[in-house]
């Protein structure tokens, strides 16, 4: 692995662990995919990490935990949206 992986494995878990971040918007902060993200978060900072890695770890567990419910939060948010628009064009 290149250094400059390195380097992006342990801002991306630095950044994720400081604000709680999701691998959505941590690939949104930092303008890459999420599969970089991901990849570099569970695979690559294993080697460049260790330490930062079982940090990193237990966000993302903890994220995938509450997935189902910032979904069905996105979905409440985009009916009451919908339903407001469709109000004031009566």
């Amino acid at each position: 692995m290149d250094n400059w992986e390195n380097e992006r494995c342990v801002q991306l878990a630095e950044h994720m662990i400081k604000t709680k971040a999701t691998v959505r918007s941590t690939a949104a902060a930092f303008g890459i995919s999420k599969s970089t993200v991901h990849k570099d978060l569970t695979e690559r900072l294993k080697t460049a990490s260790p330490q930062l890695y079982k940090q990193a770890k237990q966000i993302l567990e903890e994220n995938k935990r509450e997935r189902h419910i910032r979904g069905g939060l996105a979905t409440k948010h985009k009916y009451e949206t919908r339903q407001k628009l469709l109000t004031q064009r009566k």
